[in-house]
């Protein structure tokens, strides 16, 4: 039973990893993991777990940007793609380790680095979670819009079906968040996840990473992940207008193949408005700031904790690695 509930919870956060964490490429950033926070810096990243025994968990590895060693990966829209999927591919080793504690099955090994759950593992757990995300984002939306124009010939305009399709994705991904935070065990990784907003505003601020001036902050965030997702839903909505395939097997392929398109885009559509702080700006994070009413909650101190130890972790190595950032 323990485990079942282990492999719900991991498959609940890595649906939610996209909101759950920052995708941009910022001075810090993190991302909730359960019972715990990752957090990371421009070259290293560090992740702080609470075990049951009330002891601190910590781990922190180095971090590169494919950008530095390849150059077109730092080419607009293309670096949309890779850095959430780098933002993605580290969110799996996070909540890899955090799985780990969880279960107090971390073993040692001779360097002292904790042994993290077999590869194939969490490769068959990626596997289910895309499944899933597929079916219920892209599948089950169209089949709707399919539906609803078989009855109502008016919605097989390409505006008015698409239309469609993107209310049905949004209210079930709406749904779904409101459902999973009905949940104790996911109450609890969205209280993380406000921890690490919190602490990342003190960091910005230039504030003492203590628990106390910590606290003060507010758990919403404008650069969190469902600002980015959201942008992600809305804009798909105008992308697939342009191409306008009637078969359903021709819709659904290209609402899969057109993703990194979307996904790419997106990012630069933030990445622009969060540069210039324009009224674009604050359109286009509003959504991601109400939606953390449900993704982001008030933090106890021991979760703060958490938050600021993962954050020291990372500014630690990357200090070594030879980083001018300082611990406020």
């Amino acid at each position: 039973m323990r485990r079942l509930r282990q492999f719900l919870r991991l498959q609940a956060a890595l649906q939610l990893l996209p909101a759950l964490e920052s995708a941009e490429e910022t001075l810090v950033g993190g991302q909730a993991v359960l019972e715990g926070v990752m957090m990371r810096s421009p070259h290293a990243w560090g992740i702080a777990v609470r075990k049951g025994s009330g002891e601190i968990a910590t781990h922190s590895e180095p971090l590169e940007r494919p950008s530095d060693k390849h150059k077109w990966m730092a080419w607009p829209v293309v670096r949309g793609v890779i850095t959430l999927g780098q933002a993605m591919g580290l969110g799996f080793k996070a909540l890899r380790y955090a799985s780990n504690v969880a279960l107090d099955e971390v073993p040692v090994n001779d360097e002292g680095k904790t042994i993290q759950l077999s590869g194939w593992v969490m490769a068959v757990n990626a596997v289910i979670s895309l499944a899933f995300f597929i079916f219920m984002y892209k599948f089950l939306p169209l089949v709707a819009a399919t539906e609803v124009k078989k009855h109502w010939p008016a919605f097989g305009n390409d505006i008015l079906f698409n239309l469609v399709d993107g209310v049905v994705r949004l209210t079930l991904f709406l749904g779904f968040l409101y459902l999973v935070s009905q949940w104790k065990d996911m109450r609890r990784v969205f209280e993380y996840h406000g921890a690490e907003h919190k602490t990342v505003f003190a960091f910005e601020s230039k504030d003492p990473l203590e628990v106390g001036a910590v606290q003060k902050y507010s758990t919403f965030h404008p650069r969190c992940g469902t600002s980015f997702l959201i942008t992600v839903m809305l804009f798909s909505m105008v992308i697939y207008m342009f191409f306008p395939v009637q078969s359903f097997l021709a819709k659904f392929a290209i609402r899969i193949a057109l993703l990194p398109l979307i996904v790419g885009v997106s990012y630069e559509i933030i990445r622009f408005a969060a540069k210039k702080r324009t009224s674009l700006f604050a359109m286009m994070t509003a959504p991601g700031l109400w939606l953390q009413r449900i993704t982001t909650k008030a933090p106890d101190n021991g979760q703060v904790e958490c938050a600021i130890v993962a954050l020291n972790e990372a500014m630690e190595l990357e200090k070594q690695r030879g980083g001018e950032m300082v611990i406020a």
